[in-house]
């Protein structure tokens, strides 16, 4: 299923119209920019869906160009594409809120499956209402975001909003770390139960502010985790 529309940050002319033909050619609507300059352009006059971001730039640096878009929008998932492989910028990438960080070179099959699985992860939470409130404390499926009891606003990655919404699906039932990954990573071989737990830790800060406890996320020794909300 296409995108509504991705933006390619590359300044590598080959590779970029590569992705170009090659994404067009399979359905998805693509905007090339070759430069920071170029991206900003784009970025402002359309609402791309997602951002195939890389970091060396000409004119910039692409996690820094990542933040400011995070800034104008948090409703488009980031994928970065980068020959950058020390743990620190892919860290640094996730924390921004991407939602993969992928090493050049890579298959082109590999691209499509990460984007096969954004797809599928926001045709899912069309299905969900608009807001759920609980208590003091909000979620926002489609905004990618979260109120917490302060009413402060809290941006979500797509894999953080994709764990919480499988968690909310299954809630008052223990949800096991592999069914977690496989739903939410699927084929990617990055994550392993400690990743699962430390994307936890974000969710359950913001469930603790409400001191009424209308929502716990709850470790289950040996399992998983459990979305509880009391009636």
């Amino acid at each position: 299923m296409p995108t509504d529309g991705i933006l390619i940050v590359e300044d590598e002319k080959n590779l970029g119209q590569t992705l170009e033909e090659y994404l067009q050619g399979i359905g998805h609507h693509c905007k090339l920019a070759m430069t920071a300059k170029e991206a900003r352009e784009i970025f402002n006059m359309t609402t791309p869906s997602v951002v195939l971001m890389d970091i060396g730039l000409p004119d910039g640096n692409g996690l820094d160009l990542a933040r400011e878009f995070r800034g104008l929008r948090k409703d488009f998932s980031l994928i970065f594409l980068s020959a950058l492989n020390d743990p620190e910028t892919r860290v640094e990438g996730l924390e921004i809120g991407a939602e993969d960080y992928i090493t050049k070179p890579f298959a082109l099959k590999e691209l499509v499956l990460r984007l096969d699985r954004i797809n599928k992860f926001r045709v899912q939470t069309e299905t969900l209402p608009d807001e759920i409130i609980l208590g003091d404390l909000k979620i926002s499926f489609n905004k990618f975001e979260l109120t917490n009891a302060q009413g402060e606003q809290i941006p979500l990655s797509q894999k953080e909003c994709a764990i919480l919404e499988l968690l909310y699906k299954n809630k008052n039932e223990a949800v096991n770390r592999e069914t977690i990954i496989e739903e939410v990573w699927g084929l990617d071989k990055f994550p392993s139960n400690r990743t699962v737990d430390n994307y936890i830790v974000k969710l359950r800060k913001w469930a603790e502010t409400d001191p009424n406890e209308p929502i716990a996320i709850v470790s289950i020794r040996g399992v998983g985790y459990k979305l509880v909300i009391k009636a």
